[in-house]
């Protein structure tokens, strides 16, 4: 197992590979499988034109994506420190199959996060409540697990009377971000749109990054994508391993992350 490196495959053979307990912390951002609907918005004045994801690798039978779900999550509870954690993000359509799977592994599910998207794609539609939310499951696999108290307590912008910190709802239960757009966005170089249709803030993972690891801790991502996990680790000072089976990803990672 090699660090501060993207292995290009499917995340369960990859990991199958990594020793017993070697990881620190994980993040995953995996398929929703949610691709298909082709819903559009054009247009829009605060991010752009809008589209649905529609991609091959978001789309599989229910029955096939809970097998996958199980099978990703349980090569993850092997690779994962007794005291690690694991952040799984994840929105009404897959959130079922993920808790079943971490109670299936008998992982210690500790919160769930909402991500409140300030500039989330419009009411469409116009059939049902306007979707704004997605989530972020903490789970760990044993007892003394990582979580730096002081140190999200001074990221909250929130602070007392007297100017010293202070733990706030929001802060820990619901995480107002928009989605990522401007220079943080990876775009494609010939038609200069999205390169990737669910690049995370780099701030959702600075968060998670800094509330349960420590300098030199090995953080893995089994679903890279964009890269955006191990950039931020490199950031903060902690060693990396993304995984990732797409070429086209595989090699803005690797641009961003100097590579």
């Amino acid at each position: 197992m090699k660090i501060n490196q993207i292995y290009k495959g499917d995340c369960v053979e990859v990991m199958s590979n990594f020793p017993k307990e070697s990881i620190d912390l994980i993040f995953s951002d995996p398929p929703y499988n949610l691709s298909g609907k082709g819903i559009k918005c054009k247009g829009s004045t605060t991010g752009g034109d809008w589209s649905m994801v529609n991609e091959d690798w978001d789309k599989m039978t229910d029955r096939d994506y809970f097998v996958f779900t199980k099978n990703w999550i349980k090569e993850s509870k092997r690779v994962l420190k007794s005291n690690g954690s694991i952040y799984i993000s994840c929105s009404y359509h897959n959130i079922g199959e993920v808790i079943t799977a971490l109670k299936e592994f008998e992982f210690k599910i500790n919160n769930i996060i909402t991500w409140y998207k300030t500039n989330a794609m419009p009411n469409v539609t116009r059939r049902a409540f306007t979707h704004s939310t997605e989530f972020v499951v903490w789970a760990v696999k044993g007892k003394g697990w990582k979580f730096n108290y002081e140190n999200m307590k001074e990221i909250n912008p929130e602070k007392k009377k007297d100017g010293t910190d202070k733990q706030m709802r929001d802060m820990w239960g619901i995480w107002e971000l928009p989605l990522v757009q401007g220079k943080e966005r990876l775009k494609e170089k010939e038609s200069n749109k999205s390169l990737h249709p669910t690049q995370k803030p780099e701030e959702l993972l600075r968060r998670i990054i800094i509330a349960s690891s420590d300098e030199g801790d090995l953080v893995l991502d089994p679903f890279l994508g964009s890269g955006t996990t191990a950039f931020v680790a490199k950031k903060l000072k902690r060693n990396w391993i993304g995984i990732e089976k797409e070429t086209k990803y595989v090699k803005a990672s690797q641009e961003r992350l100097m590579l």
